[in-house]
């Protein structure tokens, strides 16, 4: 990948970032803003989890990954490893499990379908759905700030 483009993908990412964790913080659905770009040590390796916030009535983690491409089928076994992590290492006792969100700026439905089939369904995204920003601002929001900061 050209420089150029390595600068402007870590720009627009950084600019998404930004806003997301702002919008996430002003919607006050119990989201406190914890880490960006949290890094994590698993094995010898470190890696980073864009955005944290701990959700004080659910009293669970939130993760969220953000994708600047299209959804690639590695990315939800990414987000699982985070959770798993989590899991083990960073909740509390009285901590319900971590919820992953990925976003990503185009997926394939049915790429989707077959990447999350037999995941651990004990993430809680349906079960907190109701808690959660309604999908369709959250996604308009975020097509918005890609298309603003594609500019």
């Amino acid at each position: 990948m050209p420089v150029k483009e390595v600068i402007e993908e870590s720009d627009l990412e950084k600019a998404l970032l930004d806003n997301l964790q702002q919008f996430i913080v002003e919607l006050g659905y119990g989201f406190c803003f914890e880490a960006r770009q949290k890094r994590i040590l698993i094995g010898d390796k470190y890696y980073f989890i864009d955005l944290v916030f701990y959700h004080r009535i659910l009293k669970c983690h939130v993760l969220i990954d953000l994708k600047i491409g299209e959804f690639e089928h590695g990315d939800i076994g990414q987000l699982n490893t985070y959770l798993n992590y989590y899991k083990d290492e960073i909740c509390e006792p009285d901590d319900r499990q971590p919820v992953g969100i990925l976003l990503v700026a185009e997926k394939d439905h049915t790429l989707v379908k077959y990447a999350t089939a037999g995941m651990d369904k004990n993430l809680f995204v349906q079960q907190y759905l109701l808690k959660f920003p309604n999908t369709n601002i959250l996604q308009k929001y975020i097509e918005k700030e890609l298309k603003k900061n594609a500019k």
